[in-house]
């Protein structure tokens, strides 16, 4: 088989090409051998991107001497806790649109023949999992690592944090100012992606689940040593995977035969066990897409009720941190235990040519004889301040091997028999909804509760802050989803801000917005249909009682279907006004505007609505 670069290397009609290739740095001898395109998202702006600079030439030149042509391009990073709490964060899911654009523009467009994908953050790595599916070309990824945990003296009593406990301590009305200079101090020591289970790290350990990147890569933290030998070893990997695929006609290398139905099962899987943000929902459904199996909304529910919680990580377990997970053996440990329960396809090809069963069993860490798996498992953090990467070799002096009580348990001993998120349905959400029931207080599982309507994250904001929003009450957040907001903001100021203020446990919060994976609580989201497309969340009113029940995967408005009649038919009645909120004043970008004209809904992963584009192109073609 023909490399896709030789359309821009061989023969006399590419003389200009070559010469251009040679003024990038490409030597003569170098045509005819596979380019690599590294996809590097360095950004000063992101801590888990801001150590990735000179790993992008470190990578380049590991290429190289593993006989690939190595051609670095950047791509955007938005991060979603800077963006958080105002208007920026419009910019954070369409930035995944973007990204993916990215990658396949600088691909298709110098016909690059595979693809090292340096990703770490929230939408960064599910954009590059969307392009490589949409290319489907040899891929590989290796993430920037997580963050350390940090050390916060806190009224007499040192605690472990990470960045969500800033919102907590600066959200409490009895915090000091000097209380909360100190967390602010502590929260974020090192670069890496935020050292709780958010939606970073939920997709970095995703992406080793899936197969799609090499053990370690979702758990290593970011400052240690070992995980310059990921970087080095997938670049040399990923020249194999080209020769293996151009060369031989190995096709099951290729990002659609790893991230087929039965892998994108196993990352589902995976997710449930870990408790991971509700956005993994969201992404692996526009991943899915790209990758044209045939996957939705209704699987995520079937493997919810079929499988265990086997591990908690903050915020859904206080002071228990991503640095934690991998003491215990990180997500090859937890692949390992769902494989002997029975709940993992162990057939399922990997980026290292391996079966995932092969793969789980080289590095489980109960083994004694996995010496590798168990130096690997070690690497620790190093609790000094650094946002330079491999600059410490700190190691655990024992590792987590209890799975009855430990950080990563098993199936006989799981949190709990059904997974860390749950999909639910109602006349509210006809269509689906989402919330990571790991993080959900016992008694929150069944409540019943008050509406209080805000058509923003801000108005609601206020209402919490000033007392409007009591114990009982459901804050209902709308137009926020793709199209309304247009965007689907993350709602982790106000759902921390009801933590700090007591109301954790005793209130909740339902929106067609969506989470942070950093969001604990009875926080609802995705609400679909979303109240821009006419969904029932648009005729909600303040009085109106909600129910929630988690066990039975159900949430309904308490309120009649002839008296939503009504209210539906009033809303039409608005004319241009219906289906828009009435409260809110806010600028959209022309940017925004062309994202939400053609954002699908949550329940489909709220990536490009294909249908309502071939609309579009007919209302064109007619004039």
């Amino acid at each position: 088989m023909k490399l896709r670069s030789d359309r821009v290397t061989q023969g006399a009609m590419n003389t200009g090409a070559r010469a251009l290739w040679r003024a990038t740095g490409t030597r003569p001898e170098e045509f005819g051998r596979p380019i690599i395109g590294i996809a590097n998202s360095f950004t000063e702006m992101v801590p888990g991107h801001v150590h990735l600079q000179a790993l992008g030439r470190l990578v380049a030149r590991e290429i190289r001497a593993a006989g690939g042509v190595p051609k670095e391009f950047n791509t955007i990073a938005v991060d979603d806790g800077i963006a958080m709490g105002h208007e920026g964060m419009m910019y954070s899911l369409p930035s995944r649109d973007l990204i993916a654009d990215a990658c396949e523009y600088m691909a298709n467009a110098h016909a690059i023949d595979a693809m090292i994908c340096l990703s770490n953050c929230d939408k960064i790595t599910p954009a590059m999992l969307m392009a490589a599916n949409r290319l489907n070309i040899p891929t590989i990824f290796v993430s920037g690592g997580p963050m350390e945990s940090g050390k916060f003296d806190f009224r007499g009593e040192t605690k472990r944090v990470d960045a969500i406990d800033t919102i907590y301590v600066a959200g409490d009305p009895t915090a000091t100012q000097a209380e909360i200079d100190a967390v602010e101090e502590a929260a974020c020591p090192t670069c890496g992606s935020c050292a709780l289970m958010g939606t970073a790290n939920s997709m970095n350990c995703l992406t080793e689940a899936l197969g799609m990147a090499l053990p370690g890569n979702g758990t290593i933290v970011a400052t240690h040593t070992d995980r310059e030998g990921l970087f080095k070893k997938a670049a040399h990997r990923i020249v194999d995977m080209a020769k293996a695929h151009y060369r031989d006609g190995d096709d099951s290398l290729l990002p659609r035969s790893i991230c087929s139905r039965e892998g994108l099962e196993n990352a589902v899987r995976m997710t449930m066990a870990i408790g991971g943000s509700t956005n993994t929902i969201l992404h692996l459904l526009a991943v899915a897409r790209e990758a044209g199996a045939d996957f939705s909304i209704d699987d995520f529910d079937r493997i919810s009720r079929d499988t265990p919680c086997l591990c908690k990580v903050s915020p859904s377990a206080h002071e228990v941190f991503i640095e934690d997970m991998h003491r215990a053996g990180g997500v090859m440990a937890v692949a390992h235990e769902l494989l002997k329960a029975g709940k993992y396809n162990g057939n399922v090809p990997t980026v290292l040519g391996q079966s995932v069963t092969d793969y789980c069993v080289d590095w489980d860490i109960t083994n004694p004889d996995n010496e590798d798996a168990r130096k690997l498992f070690s690497a620790g953090p190093g609790g000094i301040r650094s946002i330079r990467a491999f600059s410490q070799s700190s190691r655990f002096k024992e590792l987590d091997t209890d799975r009855e009580n430990g950080v990563i348990r098993s199936a006989e001993h799981a949190f709990t028999k059904d997974g860390g998120l749950a999909v639910l349905r109602g006349n509210l959400a006809p269509d689906s909804c989402v919330i990571k029931s790991a993080g959900v207080p016992d008694n929150l599982w069944q409540f019943r509760g008050t509406a209080i309507v805000s058509e923003s994250m801000e108005e609601a904001l206020e209402k919490i802050q000033n007392g409007t929003v009591q114990a009982g009450h459901v804050v209902v957040i709308r137009y926020e989803g793709p199209r309304g907001g247009p965007g689907m903001r993350e709602m982790l100021t106000p759902t921390g801000v009801m933590k700090a203020m007591g109301l954790g446990d005793k209130a909740a919060l339902i929106t067609d917005g969506r989470f942070s994976g950093a969001t604990s609580g009875l926080s609802v989201g995705h609400i679909s249909p979303e109240a821009a497309s006419g969904g029932v969340i648009a005729l909600v009113q303040d009085g109106d009682v909600i129910e929630f029940d988690i066990p039975n995967r159900r949430v309904h408005l308490d309120v009649s279907d002839d008296e939503l009649a009504r209210r539906r038919d009033e809303m039409n009645a608005r004319g241009d006004k219906a289906w828009k909120p009435v409260t809110r004043q806010r600028d959209i970008s022309t940017a925004l505007r062309v994202f939400g004209l053609v954002a699908g809904s949550a329940d489909k992963g709220g990536a490009r609505d294909t249908e309502r584009l071939a609309r579009l192109e007919r209302l064109s073609a007619e004039g």
